[in-house]
């Protein structure tokens, strides 16, 4: 089952996507192609030091989000902006992206709890304290 806010926190290891809605939360997670190691960069050495995109990842990623109404990005590093990039270049979704949002390596709850909180679920939208 889908809902219409999704989640997706990513590095370049990656890619958590979470479902959110009142009735639950869907989860899935998915895995660049190719092995990724920790690169270092070092003087008089050609390359950025940078892992650069998947695009396996990025194609996976954009697939499990097509259906969402909202789509909040989050994550570490330049990950994040790179799938942003590729939903908004690649993909029809690209206007549902309400935000790209840096987080470091929080929990599957923590980031559930994040989405929660940004899509205002469990609470209505627009609700303001009763004023006496």
């Amino acid at each position: 089952m889908h809902h219409f806010h999704a989640i997706v926190w990513i590095d370049h290891r990656e890619a958590k996507i979470f479902h959110v809605g009142l009735t639950g939360t869907d989860q899935l997670d998915l895995h660049p192609t190719f092995e990724t190691r920790h690169i270092h960069h070092k003087a008089n050495e050609i390359g950025s030091g940078h892992v650069h995109e998947d695009k396996g990842l990025m194609k996976d990623a954009a697939d499990a989000v097509s259906d969402a109404g909202e789509i909040l990005i989050i994550g570490p590093a330049q990950a994040k902006t790179e799938l942003a990039t590729y939903l908004r270049e690649h993909t029809h979704i690209g206007s549902r992206i309400v935000g790209v949002e840096a987080a470091d390596h929080p929990t599957d709850g923590q980031i559930v709890a994040y989405a929660k909180k940004h899509f205002k679920i469990g609470t209505l939208r627009g609700d303001a304290p009763a004023s006496r």
